[in-house]
């Protein structure tokens, strides 16, 4: 039934095309995706308690402890429905009628051979590298951002950008080193160390700055290097979790209880493997389990803490989901955690330098973190260099579902094009195609804003940047640390920074990521609807671009302005605006735009009736048509206004093929050289990518 309502929900998908569940329209459901919808439904002898209440949650985004911005900084709160209402993102329609319904991501091809220009088809058609079919599922090399099918200019800025939080940003280092990592399909195209993974000794507290090991003892960043990947150690967790649904061994709707009882005390007897995943179990971000001196003292501590909210009515992200999923993996499976990471997942893999617990050999290979001691530090540890850093993990004897799993940017690499080959890499599969679909699918759509499916993130500009679509996912790190990988682009971005060398409190937000994330995705070209330029608004940030037609005067009641039009902005912060004007002020002009559809499918006109677009619009063009007529017999200017908000940016918008009809006559055509020279452009360039 899931996948029936999937499948009456594709035409509603923004840009159209098929998925990988319905085809042309038709309804093919594989067992095996059918079993894991089943025991994800709660069939388990009782009814199912429905998430319930209303409420308004506030987030710390990032990691459990300080870190990120609140969700009401991002403009939205996470206000819970009773059940799982509709709700649109980026016109993929993943729920309806209160029945959770999975959209399945685009199983990731090679990327366009032969250079940027070889996508320019596919991109024109809005499939791009990342829309395939699946059946071809590389694995990764080295290569060229031409092979990659990404432009090389980006890619130089990306590592530009990166270099400048070396430096003071704005009051101290925002890391001491980081590794960077870009690719596309199978070849990965940056691959750069930059600064120190050690550098300082210690911290001095007096005087807030770094006491720096002598110069022959620093140790440069290497593309080796090894990292503390704090809080993206819940992904493999994760991924563990997802394998046992896949095995029927573990039950998203079932309850935690059920597998460990003792975990019922203290209000929590309602929450579910699910909301374990999705940080929707009411746990606050995180509690001092380091303070007791035995496992069963920590233990007792979770077993008796009181949810801070009812389990489903608010996203709060905390630790504690990811640490009692692991007490629920090790009693189900009989095998303690790190030696599941190994056997499940690194091992077949071939991730080579991820492991818990680093052995003293790789200390030297190994990015150093923070000097950890009271009071900015739960623990006086000193230096933290080849030890977890965090002090619960630490505490849990460096094996934690929450943190404590190092690893290289080259293995999350893997890890990444993993997921996006569908669950596979080379000849060993770790998950299956219909698996994947869980972990990318939003499983909050009653918490608009917090995105998440099971244990990835979705959609968050904080640290994505313009890399944000509905289908992207990721994590971030406490450590500095950060991976995002996006099905619709098939492009994955890897940092990993030391953030916390030589203290945590150096560091704050998320700026490198973003940056380095907004120039990954300015590498993947946006060709032309037609010709071989067409007007770009760029990405900056706290700015208005325009683009003005000359004086028009429509004469008839036909009047009507086509052009096509392509945006990815952040939604409701920025937004395109047509706007008119007779005199001096601009008002907007409602229009309807069609994506271009694929196969048998033609998408139905969407109206515009404010004259603005913003947020997601399925990386295709759309054709735009706007009703001139109420402005006959004026004097009339045209302009698009495209207007960004300080934080955060999208792809940004194009405009061509610019058309002004009157009646028969075409009064103006952006394709005749005399009228594309009256085009009056600020922030807008002639753009051919």
């Amino acid at each position: 039934m899931l996948c029936q309502i999937l499948c009456a929900a594709e035409p509603a998908r923004k840009g159209g095309g098929d998925s990988s569940l319905c085809v042309g329209g038709n309804f093919h459901c594989s067992t095996r995706f059918r079993k894991l919808l089943s025991r994800g439904s709660g069939r388990t002898g009782a009814a199912r308690r429905p998430d319930a209440g209303h409420g308004k949650g506030l987030r710390m985004t990032g990691d459990a402890q300080g870190r990120g911005r609140t969700a009401d900084e991002r403009g939205g709160g996470a206000v819970a429905g009773s059940g799982i209402p509709r709700r649109r993102l980026g016109g993929g329609i993943l729920a309806l009628s209160g029945a959770l319904a999975l959209t399945p991501i685009p199983l990731a091809g090679a990327a366009p051979r032969g250079g940027p220009d070889a996508g320019a088809a596919q991109e024109a058609a809005g499939t791009g590298a990342g829309m395939g079919t699946g059946a071809h599922r590389p694995t990764l090399r080295h290569g060229s951002a031409a092979r990659a099918g990404l432009l090389q200019g980006p890619l130089d800025q990306l590592v530009r950008d990166a270099e400048a939080y070396l430096a003071d940003s704005p009051a101290h280092p925002w890391y001491a080193g980081a590794v960077l990592l870009a690719g596309r399909g199978g070849t990965v195209a940056l691959h750069r160390p930059i600064g120190k993974a050690v550098r300082y000794a210690a911290y001095d507290e007096k005087t807030d700055t770094g006491v720096e090991f002598p110069a022959d003892q620093q140790i440069p960043m290497a593309e080796d290097t090894v990292f503390d990947l704090a809080s993206i150690s819940k992904l493999f967790t994760s991924l563990l979790a997802v394998q046992q649904i896949e095995r029927g061994r573990l039950e998203l709707e079932v309850t935690v209880a059920s597998y460990l009882p003792e975990f019922a005390g203290g209000g929590k007897q309602d929450i579910t493997v699910r909301q374990l995943l999705t940080h929707t179990s009411g746990f606050r971000s995180w509690i001092p389990l380091y303070e007791e001196p035995t496992r069963e003292g920590k233990l007792r501590r979770l077993w008796d803490e009181v949810p801070a909210s009812t389990p489903g009515s608010a996203y709060l992200y905390s630790d504690l989901n990811l640490i009692s999923l692991q007490l629920i993996l090790e009693k189900i499976t009989g095998r303690p955690l790190d030696a599941l990471l190994r056997d499940e997942i690194t091992v077949p893999l071939g991730m080579r330098r991820t492991r818990y617990n680093p052995p003293a050999s790789w200390k030297p290979k190994i990015a150093a973190t923070e000097d950890a001691r009271p009071p900015w530090s739960g623990i006086d540890r000193g230096l933290v260099w080849g030890e977890v850093h965090d002090e619960n993990a630490y505490s849990l004897d460096g094996v934690a579902g929450h943190a404590g799993v190092f690893s290289c940017a080259w293995d999350l690499a893997v890890l990444a094009r993993t997921l996006l080959n569908g669950g596979v890499y080379g000849r060993s599969r770790v998950l299956s195609e219909e698996s994947v679909e869980l972990l990318f699918t939003d499983f909050n759509t009653a918490f608009p804003g917090d995105e998440h499916g099971l244990g990835f993130e979705l959609y968050q500009h904080w640290y994505m940047g313009a890399m944000a679509t509905p289908r992207s996912a990721g994590h971030t790190g406490f450590t500095g640390t950060s991976m995002v990988l996006d099905p619709t682009t098939d492009t994955f971005l890897i940092v990993l920074g030391n953030s916390v060398h030589p203290v945590r409190s150096w560091r704050s937000g998320s700026a490198p990521r973003v940056a380095t994330a907004n120039q990954l995705a300015r590498a993947v070209a946006v060709r032309p609807e037609r010709g071989r330029t067409a007007w770009f608004s760029g990405m900056a940030s706290a700015t208005t671009a325009t683009l003005t037609l000359p004086v028009l005067r429509p004469r008839s009641s036909r009047a009507r302005l086509e052009c096509a039009l392509w945006w990815d902005t952040e939604p409701g912060s920025d937004a395109l605006v047509l706007e008119a004007s007779t005199g001096q002020e601009w008002q907007p002009v409602p229009f309807t735009t069609v994506g271009r559809g694929s196969g048998h499918h033609r998408p139905e006109p969407e109206p515009h009736p404010t004259g603005a677009v913003s947020g997601w619009s399925g990386r295709v063009w759309h054709r735009l048509d706007a009703d001139l007529s109420a402005w006959r017999g004026e004097d009339l200017r045209l302009r698009w206004r495209y207007t960004t908000d300080r934080l955060y940016v999208g792809r940004g918008a194009y405009v061509d093929s610019v058309r002004v009809r009157d009646g028969r006559a075409t009064v103006f055509d952006s394709e005749r050289a005399r009228d594309a020279g009256r085009i009056a452009a600020t922030g807008w360039v002639l753009s051919a990518d």
